[in-house]
């Protein structure tokens, strides 16, 4: 249940939803609290956020030294530009990040380097300046491990890259909620939409389909999207995605196909996929926003960098 009015919804089971509003938009990036004697959250948005975020805690009912866990899926802006800003304002807190993608919460100026010659201009509106984390801060997973929640619940941490290759995944024994990052592409549940999420330079179609397999097999009763919100229809959103990937991969690949140039291929399959989509597209201002976070030109990008680094047939 949502109050009118508030970024935070109370999901059950001391889980809460957070709009962390990236570049001030409503209802494209999540942040979660799980609350209980070993708070936990999840995502922490981009730093321009990380006041909604604190301000949230503090409106659940806690201060400073009520939150053990940071636990950031990977680190494009959007999921842990305000954890430096956040790790300030919990002191105690521990930040738990994957083993491949830890070296750049500590040393963030090459993330922040190649995020600015994306976005250009956009940079601070949209993402403000990720903080370094002291690295003894840090608790790195490797493939697998166990974060503890307190009274005997835990979320359990895998490895699930394909979109990113620090990419982890955690799954609620409690709840069965499966937190899945950007591993199952982006969620718009005004049309349940699966959009993909196929950026460069991480994106690998084979690893992204073996992680949506590990979803599925996890059998878990929710997914609690990163972009955005929480679903239930967990198999038909997975198949959904899975459906969607080979669909941009045979888009980007028959266009290619025609020419090798990428703006090409971004104006193609923009084209096939307004007229697949009439739907999401109904709401430009939904798209726009949309466009911001997951953009067709940075996915047939990420697609196209996929497909050139394969051997040739």
């Amino acid at each position: 249940m949502q109050v009118p009015g508030s970024t935070i919804e109370n999901l059950g089971d001391d889980v809460f939803h957070i709009d962390t509003k990236m570049g001030g938009y409503s209802g494209i990036t999540s942040g979660y609290l799980i609350r209980g004697s070993r708070p936990c959250l999840i995502e922490t948005g981009t730093a321009r956020s990380a006041a909604t975020v604190i301000e949230s805690r503090a409106e659940l009912g806690s201060g400073p030294g009520a939150l053990t866990t940071i636990v950031v899926t990977h680190h494009p802006l959007a999921h842990p530009g305000g954890v430096g800003d956040l790790a300030a304002a919990f002191p105690q807190s521990t930040i738990v990040v994957h083993e491949k993608g830890a070296r750049h919460l500590v040393d963030p100026s090459r993330l922040m380097a190649s995020a600015h010659r994306v976005f250009g201009a956009d940079m601070d509106r949209l993402f403000g300046e990720l903080l370094p984390v002291p690295a003894e801060r840090l608790v790195a997973l490797g493939d697998v491990g166990v974060i503890d929640l307190g009274d005997g619940r835990h979320l359990e941490a895998f490895h699930n890259p394909g979109h990113a290759s620090h990419h982890v995944g955690l799954l609620d024994t409690l709840t069965g909620d499966l937190y899945t990052g950007d591993a199952a592409g982006v969620y718009v549940p005004e049309t349940q939409d699966v959009r993909p999420a196929t950026p460069p330079p991480d994106f690998d179609l084979d690893l992204a389909l073996s992680s949506l397999s590990r979803m599925q097999d996890a059998q878990a009763t929710r997914l609690l999207f990163s972009h955005f919100g929480p679903t239930t229809d967990v198999h038909t959103v997975l198949e959904h995605s899975r459906l969607e990937l080979h669909h941009w991969v045979e888009a980007v690949s028959r266009a290619r196909a025609i020419s090798p140039d990428v703006d090409h291929a971004i104006a193609m399959v923009r084209a096939q996929d307004r007229e697949a989509n009439p739907a999401f597209y109904s709401d430009e201002e939904r798209v726009a926003k949309f466009d911001e976070l997951s953009s067709v030109a940075a996915n047939v990008t990420g697609i196209m960098r996929w497909l050139d680094s394969r051997p040739a047939d």
